[in-house]
């Protein structure tokens, strides 16, 4: 007996497309074209592909094309918690858990879907008993294990507003966000373990209710110590203890398909982070597009998945936690791992970590930040020493380019495991004279998904992303602002999508909103859909704030951030939360930071100071930098080099001209990166050419 071959998800889509809807494409760039200019009829093809419900009828999936502004669904009622747990009964019946999880410690829990329900029922009528009303928030300071997903289904499924923060991020940073969104739970936990150290943080959360006066109720998870105790809190045990009649018949409430969902937030240049406000319709219906059509996630329960297990190392401060629970909303097994993915020695890096935990809980689809492949390939880890990672699929990979050799690195490494290994007929996903899949994807906090991913039935280059998305029109941009192939410019959307945000928290005339994305192409700029030219009454583009480059044959190439975000590892921070914590320091006067982010090359980020007259910028100095920005930050913002010099480049007007050396270090010529005339000390900027040449050269 053989195994079928494994159909990639997006065929399965296009033969329901023939067979419901009498569609049919020759290829993928004419079904991604009809996705794009006929968005009802695509976006009501995915909601009835996943036959998403609703109670109450609604009027088109588009009801009005605008950007910003769109309305999807009008009329229709959902809960993203309710389109997990519609999952409980069959998954369960297939054998089927919901969530594997397990700490750098050894610590290892699994969750089944019944388990999954009651937990977050239990907690659910315990947030209710305090009060907790449909668009309140809760805010969470919770690690990547199974609480946190439980505490969010909990949570949503009464219509809070979920945020959430991750433990390694120090106060300020945390009060910083939700402060902003004036919590009325807060659920944190005594402190996490971190490349083999516990990390107390009952301080951190002390100072986080007191400085968060609309906290009403405060519930603390033990993570590290059984006997952790906090004046005024309940323990997060009892409240998931509940298995009664009411929480064996509890289900979600039904909400208005733009009901808020959850907080995120990504940092721009200045100001405050940015709050973003996703909802739950749209959320959900493209976290159920990208996860099974191009990434190729699978229900676990299916005939054609084989129990897929889906894994995607993230912390809770980045979105791909979002997108590594959005598995559960069609049915998938989650994998979750809480802990350092270069191991418990931070002398002595384990880059095995991750690999280890995979093979031992049986993922299918493995997932991490580009930066760990680069990891594994420059330790020379050999994955073969773990034969049961030939269960895995595919390989999924964000938060930065992804170098040609650590995607080489990768497909032979999985040719080599499936040669040796003897697999079993069920073990084997797909043939083992085939290549690993890579599913390499980009997107953002900002909306909640990507825009360029992967397509099983493309051809797979190292260095390159298979395809827009669908839904997603996605175009580069020239300076001009118009479309350009096969040259880098800037990546537009220039039709809306569902999961773009509702809003910003607290954005009076939605002024953050719009300066965020649409201030370089306001109303006007947009294309006709099929490229016909602008009108006056299109609606605003989206700029995203990424260099793109679009190949003759569709597939993409991202070249890094185009504005001054940090983006180290996938993780967003902004240059103006560096600057408060470097700057609170006496002794510095003035500082900049840029992130190079680039193609097959390490990120890089620089940190440049000025110091008080006479000071000198010793090791000692250098520690109580990078210490004001682990504490203020997190470990993730610490710089790879620090800089003594003696101005910081400004313009006229007094701003940081971060873009201009960032675009300096990456090699472009002085004369076509900033504008002397406008500048308020151009005499500085020949020790930056300096450095921006030496850079170069060494890298």
């Amino acid at each position: 007996m053989t195994t079928p071959a494994h159909i990639p998800q997006i065929r399965l889509y296009q033969d329901w497309l023939s067979q419901h809807k009498g569609l049919s494409f020759d290829n993928y760039d004419a079904l991604w074209r009809w996705s794009t200019t006929d968005l009802n009829a695509f976006w009501q093809s995915i909601w009835d592909y996943f036959d998403m419900r609703s109670p109450t009828p609604y009027q088109a999936a588009l009801v009005k094309n605008a950007m910003p502004g769109a309305q999807w669904f009008t009329g229709a009622h959902v809960n993203y918690a309710q389109q997990v747990f519609r999952h409980v009964e069959a998954a369960h019946a297939a054998g089927l858990v919901a969530l594997v999880s397990r700490n750098e410690k050894g610590l290892h829990q699994e969750l089944s879907w019944p388990e999954l329900k009651r937990q977050a029922a239990s907690l659910a009528l315990h947030l209710k008993a305090q009060g907790l009303q449909p668009g309140d928030r809760v805010a969470a300071y919770l690690p990547n294990i199974a609480q946190a997903m439980v505490a969010f289904l909990a949570t949503v499924s009464l219509g809070g507003v979920w945020s959430i923060c991750a433990p390694d991020m120090g106060a300020p940073a945390v009060l910083d966000r939700f402060a902003q969104i004036e919590p009325k739970i807060l659920i944190a936990c005594d402190g996490v373990s971190y490349a083999g150290r516990d990390h107390d943080r009952l301080q951190v959360v002390s100072e986080m209710r007191a400085q968060l006066p609309t906290v009403q109720h405060l519930i603390l998870l033990r993570n590290l110590n059984p006997e952790a105790r906090l004046p005024g809190s309940t323990d997060y045990d009892s409240t998931i203890g509940r298995d009664d009649a009411a929480t064996a018949q509890f289900e979600p409430m039904w909400l208005p398909f733009d009901h808020p969902l959850w907080i995120v937030y990504s940092s721009g240049t200045t100001g405050l982070p940015k709050p973003i406000v996703h909802g739950h319709g749209g959320s959900t219906i493209v976290a159920l597009a990208l996860k099974v059509l191009h990434n190729d996630v699978g229900c676990s329960y299916h005939p054609n998945s084989w129990g897929e297990r889906y894994h995607w190392y993230s912390s809770t401060g980045w979105v791909m936690w979002n997108a590594q629970m959005s598995g559960l909303l069609n049915g998938t097994t989650c994998v979750i791992f809480d802990g350092n993915p270069g191991g418990t020695d931070k002398d002595k890096p384990d880059w095995g970590t991750l690999w280890r935990f995979a093979a031992e809980t049986g993922a299918t689809f493995f997932g991490a930040g580009a930066a760990f492949f680069a990891n594994c390939l420059k330790s020379g880890l050999d994955l073969s020493q773990w034969p049961s990672l030939a269960r895995v699929r595919a390989l999924g990979t964000t938060g930065s380019p992804l170098s040609e050799d650590a995607q080489r690195w990768g497909t032979q490494q999985f040719h080599r495991l499936r040669t040796l290994a003897a697999l079993t007929e069920v073990e084997r996903a797909q043939p083992a004279d085939q290549d690993i899949w890579w599913c390499n994807i980009s997107g953002g906090t900002d909306f909640a998904g990507a825009f360029i991913g992967g397509n099983r039935e493309l051809p797979l280059i190292p260095g390159q992303m298979q395809c827009r998305l669908l839904g997603c029109a996605v175009e580069s941009w020239n300076e001009q602002g118009q479309p350009v192939v096969d040259a880098v410019g800037e990546l537009v959307c220039t039709q809306p999508m569902p999961s773009m945000p509702l809003y910003f928290w607290n954005d009076a005339s939605h002024v953050r909103y719009l300066s965020s994305y649409f201030d370089m192409y306001p109303a006007g700029h947009g294309r006709q859909p099929g490229g016909g030219d602008a009108s006056p009454e299109m609606g605003a583009v989206w700029r995203h704030g990424d260099w793109l480059k679009v190949t003759p044959n569709g597939a993409c190439v991202i070249y890094g951030r185009s504005d001054a975000t940090i983006n180290r590892h996938g993780l967003r921070m902004g240059t103006s939360e560096l600057y408060s914590a470097v700057e609170a320091l006496p002794e510095v006067m003035d500082s900049m930071v840029v992130d190079l982010e680039y193609l097959g090359r390490d990120s890089y980020m620089p940190l440049f100071v000025v110091l008080r007259e006479g000071l000198v910028l010793d090791e000692a100095m250098k520690s109580k930098l990078n210490d004001a920005i682990k504490t203020a930050l997190s470990p993730r913002f610490v710089p790879n080099e620090i800089f003594q010099v003696d101005q910081i480049p400004r313009t006229l007007t007094g701003k940081k001209q971060e873009l201009p050396i960032k675009k300096l270090m990456l090699g472009q010529p002085l004369e076509k990166v900033v504008n002397q005339d406008a500048m308020a000390n151009p005499g500085c900027l020949p020790w930056y050419v300096s450095l921006a040449k030496r850079h170069l050269e060494s890298a």
